[in-house]
């Protein structure tokens, strides 16, 4: 399997830590940060499109 071709999320700024995502196959994402890059999470876009949406609703708020 060729490696991931890691792209920069365009919301990270320079000299701050980064977010990098990578399609590895089809229906398979894998991202990482830039301050721990051997660390890599893999999930699908239907799972990751769930995760985004309940973090804008404010579901993983632990401030309320």
């Amino acid at each position: 399997m060729p490696a991931p071709v890691w792209q920069k999320s365009s919301y990270s700024q320079e000299g701050s830590n980064c977010l990098y995502v990578a399609a590895a196959a089809p229906h398979i994402i894998k991202l990482r940060e830039s301050d721990t890059p051997d660390v890599i999470l893999t999930t699908t876009p239907t799972s990751l499109h769930a995760f985004i949406r309940a973090a804008k609703a404010g579901r993983y708020d632990t401030s309320r």
